[in-house]
């Protein structure tokens, strides 16, 4: 299955995060200045993005299933691959705010849908693994963006616009490219997949919708069958409404903050640290590669190994300690080489916590549709991080930027507290839930009953 559907994913994914990222390089190479905008306006076009991204979530996250995948991803996708392209015609700041605007409304239900739709193939137990193969396309456009932006802006001049034009435009038609070749080679889901036989579509559809309710795992370890309850997988408004008040996801969204402001702060201003560091520009560019590189493949054997043991919080708790250990090495000197060093320690701690916090959220929502709506909660309202990272940076503050690094520590911190509040609420409610025999819960409720509660069935365990 992989071999079917990751190398897709990672594609589109790859896109998406390429093209939200890219103004980092363009600013680098003369955007602010050609555009004649303040360093704040610059930082309003960077932040405005992400309120309507937020928006733009839950809506879209609960069309996927309906409208389809194959579909409804790659409808979107042309459409912020024609909103990149136009950005490189933009004649100022008006025009790059308003682009970024709909940028925003474009890009919104790629990462989330791209998320829930692994859940639709791959049990909690295997999620991570393939969350983190899809989400290192993100460390892998890091590096592509400074290859192709010192690539493409010796393109300076050529039909009479500047090089950050032609690294919208180029990057931009790439995208409308790739998604109309998405429409036939993406699938929807495993019951019409045709490349399983039928037995194998019954057993993939099977092991999905008896997860976490029949033969569960409570923090790694597996316990003995219990009832045979159904996932819910029918649409109500209820289950939307039960993710708006479940407090695991408001709670998760500030471990989500303390990586995610973490991670557009250097996706965003990380060519721009290296250059006020004294390299130029194509230096800047290519100093990158090699850190999000070895993030990259980091993601990949973080989360290997936590599928393995089935665990998440050992891991993302442990990872937001080292972030703390790479941002207290940027903000508490300007010696080049010793922030470089820090950047990189805090970014190869960063890509392989995020997919582990998608993980750790989507692998403790039972029901298709809250799965849905809780998971577009969690990355909406965690991508507000991205506005307010946006502004963290600012040009008055370089060379040291103490303010962004002691904000990006703050959120890290905020999100080891809030990881210690799951990891003993999950470990709390599962040892209540053991203490009820199968004997005890089948008198009190029906299946049906256990379906509709979905993680708060007392047959559920949450993963820790």
């Amino acid at each position: 299955m992989d071999i079917r559907l990751i190398p897709m994913l990672a594609i589109l994914y790859l896109l998406s995060f390429l093209d939200r990222g890219n103004i980092g390089n363009a600013k680098i190479e003369g955007l602010q200045e050609d555009l004649n905008m303040t360093p704040d306006q610059y930082n309003w076009c960077l932040t405005v993005f992400f309120f309507t991204y937020a928006a733009f979530e839950v809506p879209s996250n609960l069309l996927l299933k309906k409208l389809r995948p194959s579909r409804w991803l790659p409808t979107i996708m042309v459409a912020w691959g024609l909103v990149m392209t136009l950005m490189g015609i933009v004649q100022g700041y008006s025009g790059l705010l308003a682009a970024r605007i709909f940028l925003g409304v474009t890009e919104a239900g790629l990462f989330p849908g791209v998320a829930y739709y692994l859940t639709m193939w791959y049990t909690r137990g295997e999620l991570q693994l393939r969350q983190a193969m899809f989400f290192s396309a993100a460390s892998i456009a890091g590096a592509f963006s400074g290859l192709l932006a010192f690539a493409i802006a010796k393109m300076d001049g050529t039909a009479g616009l500047e090089g950050w034009r032609w690294i919208f435009i180029l990057e931009g038609i790439a995208t409308v490219l790739m998604a109309l070749a998405a429409y036939f080679l993406l699938y929807d889901f495993p019951e019409t997949a045709g490349f399983l036989t039928e037995e194998e579509r019954e057993f993939v559809v099977f092991r999905l919708k008896y997860q976490g309710l029949a033969d569960v795992t409570d923090g790694g370890r597996t316990e003995g069958q219990g009832q045979m309850v159904a996932e819910a997988d029918e649409f109500r408004w209820l289950y939307v409404r039960q993710a708006f008040w479940d407090w695991q996801i408001w709670v998760n969204i500030f471990v989500y903050w303390g990586i995610v402001c973490p991670l557009y702060g250097i996706s965003l201003f990380l060519p721009t640290i290296i250059r006020e560091l004294g390299y130029q520009a194509s230096t800047a560019q290519l100093m990158t590669v090699p850190i999000y590189v070895t993030a990259a493949i980091l993601a990949v054997i973080v989360a290997y190994i936590s599928d393995r043991v089935g665990k998440r919080s050992p891991f993302i708790i442990g990872l937001l300690f080292v972030m703390i250990v790479g941002f207290s090495m940027c903000i508490s000197t300007t010696n080049p080489k010793v922030v470089y060093a820090g950047v990189f320690i805090a970014a190869c701690a960063i890509y392989p916590a995020f997919p582990g916090v998608i993980s750790w959220l989507s692998n403790n929502l039972a029901g298709s549709y809250k799965r849905s709506a809780g998971m577009a909660i969690q990355i909406g309202i965690g991508n507000l991080g991205g506005a307010m990272a946006s502004n963290f940076y600012r040009a008055r503050d370089s060379p040291r930027y103490i303010l962004g690094h002691g904000l990006e520590l703050g959120f890290i911190s905020a999100g080891i507290v809030a990881s210690f509040i799951l990891l003993g609420s999950y470990a709390m409610i599962n040892k209540k839930r053991r203490r009820l025999t199968n004997d005890e819960t089948s008198t009190k409720y029906t299946n049906e009953e256990l379906s509709r509660k979905g993680d708060k069935a007392v047959t559920f365990r949450y993963m820790y």
